[in-house]
């Protein structure tokens, strides 16, 4: 994205392409992005560009789904994929997402602090030393065994598969992520701490790009094992793609005299082996609701596994887009609380509630009114019939009643580890919501199938968030959640109306295309005016979000 020069350098996003100057004595280190004073403008745009290469990334995600689904349905060799499948999703919300990056950018962010406070050495490159080699080597042990126990793992996972040896080999594919994922989480969390958020944003346009060019290219002679030869090259593809990015940060930095800054942490406080196990048992405990979903699927007719799966990826593709600024702004948090400013901390998290809220919400409305024309238009065609239209469609309505929540614990957690502290707390949230998710799937899925799972998730993921929001306060950044109550359930309403308005506007059309496209139109505006008129929060700073990123543009600044 084109910067103007006309502007302050603290209003300008940082573009990953920028040429580090030489390293400069220890009394001249070049300014630091993440030293900068943070501005809306800055905010704004710094989303923007990684919502926008997330929704690249979501779109190559579909078009890697159409194509599985053209080429090889829904049937039981998709199901096998899909059990493999299940690896790359935990690594990345381990490794990427949800885990390893929520330990990592307090670390870095106090590494920064104590750099911009003259601390000796360089605390940035001491936590890379002292942290990178151990990742790296623990990742590749992991990633090995999980090889070397695949069929053990299938027969855990999907006891009833009626093909376990196609799934055995595509896990011991899929199981490279673990070593290339994690250098990938490494290198973005890293980034990001930096204020630099191009390249770890592209990661997932790499991924895809890689998955989907191996299905094309080797579908026809290698079948659903090319899909997991692609897990394994878009995961390589994904560190290529920062690795330099962070190679010119870290080395256009001349370090201090002096010894270095001791510790994992950078000089502060270590990053403790506390910390990343309740980072990392979090995120399991909530990717494990995967492993419940996939087991009660096991037991329904082939093609279950499949229709979840689908209607899953099209539904949380509003909720990735609303935790983009969660992304932007974690690192801004993170240093607010090493800088020791509680209350900056604390109304950025109270406006990032807020307006996460009200995009998740303005999606799901448009996922629930034109699930039919979705499904249709992304991927009935070839083997994937009108019926498994059906049948993904009466899922991905279901799964939608629990995107607020989903969204709301992905905002909540950052906020209880952005200190860097160890916390217990969101893990128990977690299990009690996993042991709502099993129970009630077990329940369920005798009498409604696949969308009593579906259903379950829901429900289990709506009381974590439940018991996160409860918890905030010492445990974490102490939000005013009386105040915050109203705030989230003003977008509710509003999500309801418009709604029903979407669905009876797409109904009005034949043509898939234009039912959306009227059924998303009405859905935005119902929304957008409703919210406004209920003094909904989040729609004000949607609108001045993009209003101050239009100022920015080329044709803004003509005027």
């Amino acid at each position: 994205m084109p910067t103007d020069p006309r502007l302050p350098t603290a209003s300008r996003l940082p573009a990953d392409s920028e040429t580090p100057a030489p390293p400069q004595s220890s009394a001249a280190l070049r300014p630091s992005p993440a030293d900068a004073p943070v501005t809306r403008g800055f905010l704004a745009r710094a989303t923007l560009v990684t919502a926008v290469l997330s929704a690249a990334g979501a779109l190559l995600g579909l078009v890697r789904d159409q194509a599985l689904a053209r080429m090889f349905g829904a049937g039981s060799a998709t199901d096998a994929f899909l059990v493999a499948w299940t690896v790359p999703e935990f690594a990345a919300t381990l490794l990427i997402e949800d885990g390893l990056a929520i330990a990592l950018i307090p670390a870095f962010s106090m590494a920064l602090a104590r750099r911009a406070q003259g601390a000796p050495g360089d605390p940035v490159r001491s936590l890379v030393a002292g942290t990178l080699p151990r990742l790296a080597l623990a990742f590749a042990a992991v990633a090995a065994l999980l090889a070397a126990l695949a069929p053990q793992v299938v027969r855990v996972l999907a006891p009833g598969l009626p093909d376990p040896a196609l799934a055995v080999d595509c896990t011991r594919l899929t199981a490279t992520c673990v070593l290339t994922f994690g250098l990938a989480g490494y290198c973005s969390a890293a980034l990001r701490a930096h204020r630099r958020f191009l390249a770890p944003a592209a990661i997932y346009v790499a991924y895809n790009t890689g998955i989907i060019t191996a299905v094309l290219v080797l579908g026809g002679r290698w079948g659903v094992r090319a899909a997991a030869f692609g897990v394994a090259a878009g995961g390589c593809l994904m560190v290529v793609a920062q690795l330099p990015v962070l190679w010119r940060e870290l080395s256009g930095r001349s370090a201090t005299v002096g010894g270095p800054a001791g510790g994992e942490g950078g000089g502060g406080r270590p990053m403790g082996l506390a910390l990343i196990a309740a980072v990392l048992l979090f995120a399991l405990c909530r990717q494990s609701q995967v492993l419940i979903e996939r087991f009660l699927g096991s037991t329904l007719p082939a093609g279950a596994i499949s229709h979840l799966n689908y209607a899953q990826k099209v539904a949380q593709i509003p909720m990735t887009l609303s935790l983009m600024l969660c992304t932007v702004t974690f690192p801004v948090v993170a240093r607010a609380l090493a800088d020791g400013d509680t209350e900056r901390a604390r109304d950025r998290v109270e406006r990032d509630l807020a307006l996460a809220a009200c995009l998740v919400l303005a999606g799901a409305s448009v996922v629930v009114a034109c699930a039919p024309q979705i499904i249709e238009l992304l991927f009935q065609r070839g083997a994937f019939t009108g019926r498994d239209t059906a049948a993904t469609v009466g899922v991905m309505r279901v799964y939608a009643l629990g995107l607020l929540a989903q969204t709301l614990v992905g905002a909540l957690i950052r906020s209880y580890f952005s200190a860097g502290r160890a916390t217990w707390y969101p893990l128990g949230a977690m299990a009690a919501g996993l042991v709502v998710t099993a129970a009630a799937g077990a329940w369920a899925v005798g009498p409604w199938g696949v969308r009593g799972i579906a259903a379950a998730n829901a429900a289990g993921i709506t009381v974590t968030a439940a018991l996160l929001l409860a918890g905030m306060g010492p445990r974490s950044i102490p939000i005013r959640t009386r105040r915050m109550l109203p705030e989230l359930c003003r977008p509710v309403v509003a999500a309801v109306a418009a709604t029903l308005a979407g669905a009876w506007a797409a109904g009005r059309f034949d043509s898939p295309a234009l039912a959306l496209t009227a059924g998303a139109v009405t859905v935005a505006a119902v929304f957008l005016l409703l919210g406004r008129a209920l003094g909904d929060q989040g729609c004000g700073t949607a609108l001045k979000s993009l209003r101050s990123v239009s100022r920015r543009l080329p044709h803004g600044r003509s005027r």
